[in-house]
C-alpha cells in the first residue's frame, strides 16, 4: 500500500510539473488517502500483531 502511495504521488509531482493541475491535484489525494490507511494498519498491526508463547 506505502508503494502505491508513493506512484501517485509521483504521478502527481510529474502532472503538476507539466500543467495538468487536475490530475496531479486527484493523484495526491488518492496518495495522501493510501498514506493514511498505511499508517493506520500499520500502528493496528503492530498493536494487535504481537503473540504471547504459550
Amino acid at each position: 500500500m506505502l508503494y502505491y502511495a508513493i506512484v501517485f504521488l509521483i504521478i502527481a509531482l510529474i502532472a503538476g510539473f507539466f500543467g495538468f493541475f487536475g490530475i496531479a491535484g486527484l493523484a495526491a489525494s488518492i496518495a495522501k488517502i493510501l498514506f493514511v490507511v498505511f499508517i493506520i494498519l500499520f500502528i493496528l498491526s503492530l498493536i494487535f500483531g504481537r503473540r504471547r508463547p504459550l
